[in-house]
């Protein structure tokens, strides 16, 4: 096999939490903003996927057409939310709702900020909003708030997501190659 198309192994953790946890109520800096983006645009959502993970190997939705990508936008069990600084998009999270009568629940399926604000602290504010939102959906009340990370996401992301109450539930490992990422 050559060089480029050696293969990677990735390793994906699945986490949730079953009650929301007690925190001190996040204060945003001074300039720092949460919002709930309805609608969302299609291009807005692309701009924020791309430059969040694009050092994450973050490609899965960059194939889906702007048809496809407003389709999933306009679901009414996702939501889009914005953290913004000094008016600028910062980062985002977008949550899934799932309302199975024997299992509801939340999944952040997507969580991350623009690469220059990355070191200030935002993530762990970023987190505990997406959390604080997403034990706030209804109906029906969620029994879990759950996510996925893997080994190609930020050196922190698990440690944080463990620093915020989840516990793993799963692990698993794939191969991917090389060129793919």
């Amino acid at each position: 096999m050559s060089p480029s198309h050696q293969l990677v192994t990735i390793k994906r953790t699945y986490l949730e939490m079953r009650s929301p946890p007690i925190f001190q109520p996040v204060t945003l800096p001074s300039g720092v903003a949460l919002s709930l983006v309805n609608p969302c645009r299609a291009s807005f959502y692309r701009y924020l996927y791309t430059e969040v993970g694009k050092d994450y190997h973050w490609f899965d939705r960059l194939i889906w057409s702007p048809s496809q990508t407003q389709h999933h936008l306009n679901q009414p069990e996702i939501s889009i939310w914005v953290l913004t600084v000094g008016g600028n998009p910062a980062g985002f999270f977008e949550l899934k709702q799932y309302l199975d009568p024997l299992d509801p629940s939340v999944e952040i399926v997507y969580l991350g900020l623009l690469p220059e604000f990355i070191g200030q602290g935002l993530g762990k504010s970023l987190l505990t909003l997406a959390i604080e939102q997403a034990w706030k959906l209804q109906p029906p009340q969620p029994k879990r708030v759950w996510l996925h990370t893997c080994s190609l996401d930020h050196p922190h992301a698990l440690a944080n997501y463990q620093h915020r109450g989840f516990e793993i539930v799963k692990e698993e490992y794939y191969t991917q190659s090389q060129d793919s990422l």
